[in-house]
């Protein structure tokens, strides 16, 4: 399987065979043995050679290792509907929680117009706060949240056309 892979706003190719994985970038090559496991939904254990990590991924094409925030895109080249930079913004657009957690603000409300990118809620999972943003320029169609309340990984939060 191969991916395309933005990190920090440099392209580079990954690729995993079986149990290693290949990551190329410019002049670099990292490669290791690897596994993974679900803990939780939108969580994960992963091996990398012998060192191991606390992982989660959230739905604006963030990362958190073992707490730290990294902002990489992973898509694959040849499907265009990915989240990556092929990403289709047309339509209606449902934004998810991206892990389970507590909804801290609502930063809009319904028949708001928001820009490409704007943040429109905030999540905290494990002590952090994520602000999800807007996939597109748009009206606010449903807030289907409130602050304070407890969400699972996958819930529809936002609607915006």
């Amino acid at each position: 399987m191969k991916r395309e892979v933005l990190a920090h706003g440099q392209p580079g190719n990954l690729s995993i065979d079986g149990s290693s994985a290949t990551y190329q970038r410019d002049e670099v090559t990292i490669a290791h043995d690897f596994e993974i496991q679900a803990t939780e939904p939108g969580m994960y254990w992963v091996r990398l050679g012998n060192r191991s990590f606390q992982v989660m991924r959230s739905a604006s094409g963030q990362v958190v290792v073992d707490g730290q925030r990294l902002d990489v895109e992973v898509y694959d080249p040849r499907n265009l509907r990915t989240s990556g930079r092929g990403a289709s913004t047309h339509g209606r657009q449902e934004i998810a929680a991206p892990m389970p957690g507590k909804i801290v603000r609502v930063l809009v409300a319904v028949d708001d117009v928001v820009e490409e990118g704007q943040g429109v809620v905030v999540v905290e999972a494990m002590k952090m706060q994520n602000e999800m943003k807007s996939p597109k320029a748009g009206t606010v169609r449903e807030v289907r949240t409130r602050a304070d309340a407890t969400v699972a990984a996958g819930e529809i939060l936002l609607v915006i056309e």
